[in-house]
């Protein structure tokens, strides 16, 4: 497959904490208030934060950027807005001094797109959009990759995952398109515009749709057209959330069009490109291609928020975000060498009586060394578990792999979202017990609940546990047993282990009518 370098746009700077719209007031008035978290989940001490790559911009001189609009690609932007008067509504001049009021919000918000914004513009541009969608994922997420809701929805632009699967964005245990922000721009103006075409073009019901669903605003608009009732956003019977989730946008509108009025300074980002997209064309390990593009693993990570694992997916996408320097040097070095040789781990499934020690003999690899490439602590595998094999034994005494390896495992550890679970430890339970149940390790647990000594465990106890989504754990067979938690149902849990709710039923003789208690063990067919 032919090698291209793809344009992209300013490069992920992550900082600060992910925040998304949340209830915002009444049908009359909506009081801006501070913008809810939306969890970017912590399973681990890892901080974006310390691991931000900065390129080094000049910012336009303020005095010239009103000459030379195009040389800022937030004016660039503005020139693209057509969304109705923001000023004409109450509730979004609110919003709109909300914002000018919190400017060093603002201005994390800014630091946060600045990687994305040039590209956006783009894709909005030659779509001929409404330029205010670029504001879209200030309301979102707060332009954080890893934002991540209670509602489970990822990324800067908030997908859920039906949504996104809908819209292209692949999920599974190497990739979360949802989190790739290159990716789900382009599904996200794609579901935009959709919806704006099934409700002829008013994007404030696409928009509505965006937040709440555009079948229930649908339902709406029908439902007052039906009653001789307007049928326009302002007018519709909608949740809390999706009748504030508006006004804020239209708010920042406000805001970018007359920032004068709000003594508010728009940021004068260049208009200009700093990183580079590199279409590999095959699954490649990120170390591996890190090391040929002299960048730094954190920066790699940082700029390919979607990647799950060590490696792109073998399915695709094999596009890798790099600054330009470090896309050329990529670029380069893969016209002299065979791209088979970036990808130097095998990976096998463990079959049925399976043993490290089988596996070591069939692939000809020592036991110490699938221990060690798969962070094993003793010899126990199951049966479904993948485990990775290197090709090329020597990258385990390379320091400088090993070293990066370590660091990109720990990134994703802890910046990846999680499902959380609240835990009620029982009697004779204990850590390692918890842990098993879990599929997590002992140290986790630890770090995640402040557990100094394991021996202080007392039943009762209530502690959390980040269990990662089920899109994302590795294939299992056999079968598991699934403490039920508070609030759980039969439907929630086939939800999470993607099974039928029949099948659950007809796994543990439950009628149709049995109901299932907090405690109780239910068995699950992988």
């Amino acid at each position: 497959m032919p090698l291209r370098l793809m344009t992209a746009v300013t490069l992920l700077f992550l900082a600060g904490c992910a925040t998304t719209g949340g209830d915002s007031g009444g049908t009359k008035q909506i009081v801006p208030e501070p913008v809810a978290e939306v969890e970017s989940i912590p399973s681990s001490t890892a901080t974006i934060d310390e691991h931000l790559y900065i390129p080094e911009i000049e910012e336009i001189p303020v005095d010239t950027a009103e000459q030379h609009v195009h040389e800022s690609v937030w004016e660039r932007l503005i020139h693209q807005f057509s969304l109705p008067e923001c000023s004409t509504h109450e509730e979004s001049v609110k919003w709109a001094r909300w914002y000018a009021d919190h400017p060093d919000y603002m201005a994390r918000i800014f630091k946060r797109a600045q990687p994305w914004i040039y590209h956006i513009t783009s894709e909005i541009e030659d779509r001929g959009l409404p330029g205010e969608l670029a504001l879209l994922p200030i309301v979102e997420s707060a332009y954080d990759p890893f934002a991540y809701s209670r509602g489970r929805a990822l990324g800067a632009w908030q997908f859920i995952a039906s949504t996104g699967k809908n819209y292209g964005l692949n999920q599974n245990w190497w990739y979360d398109g949802r989190r790739d922000v290159w990716a789900s721009t382009d599904a996200a103006l794609e579901y935009l515009s959709t919806m704006a075409e099934m409700f002829e073009g008013d994007w404030l019901l696409a928009l509505a749709g965006y937040n709440s669903g555009e079948n229930r605003v649908a339902r709406q608009v029908r439902k007052n057209r039906a009653a001789g009732k307007p049928a326009d956003f302002w007018n519709l019977r909608l949740p809390r959330e999706t009748r504030g989730y508006v006004p804020k946008l239209l708010g920042l509108t406000c805001l970018f069009k007359y920032p004068d009025q709000y003594d508010f300074q728009l940021p004068t980002t260049p208009n200009k490109q700093v990183i580079a997209a590199v279409d590999i064309g095959q699954q490649a390990d990120l170390v591996l291609v890190a090391q040929m593009a002299d960048v730094p693993i954190d920066v790699l990570f940082t700029l390919n928020p979607g990647y799950n694992r060590w490696a792109t997916s073998p399915d695709g996408p094999y596009r890798v975000v790099l600054p330009l320097d470090g896309a050329e040097r990529l670029q380069a070095g893969l016209q002299k060498i065979d791209t088979g040789a970036l990808m130097r781990w095998d990976q096998v499934v463990v079959r049925n009586g399976d043993t490290l020690s089988a596996i070591s003999s069939r692939h000809d690899v020592p036991v110490s060394v699938l221990r060690t490439s798969n962070n094993l602590n003793g010899d126990l595998i199951r049966a479904g578990q993948k485990l990775r094999l290197p090709r090329d034994e020597q990258l385990l005494v390379d320091p400088q792999y090993a070293q990066a390896a370590a660091e990109l495992q720990n990134l994703q550890s802890g910046l990846i979202a999680a499902d959380q679970i609240s835990h009620r430890v029982r009697r004779g339970e204990s850590l390692s017990v918890i842990a098993r149940r879990y599929r997590v390790s002992v140290k986790d647990l630890q770090r995640w609940n402040n557990i100094s000594d394991p021996r202080r465990l007392r039943a009762g106890k209530t502690i959390i546990v980040f269990h990662q989504p089920a899109e994302q754990r590795p294939a299992t067979s056999g079968s598991v047993k699934y403490v039920v938690q508070r609030g759980d149902s039969l439907w929630s849990i086939a939800n999470k282990y993607k099974v039928k709710v029949t099948d659950l039923r007809s796994w543990n003789s439950l009628g149709s009518n049995s109901l299932i208690q907090p405690g109780q063990s239910i068995r699950i067919e992988l």
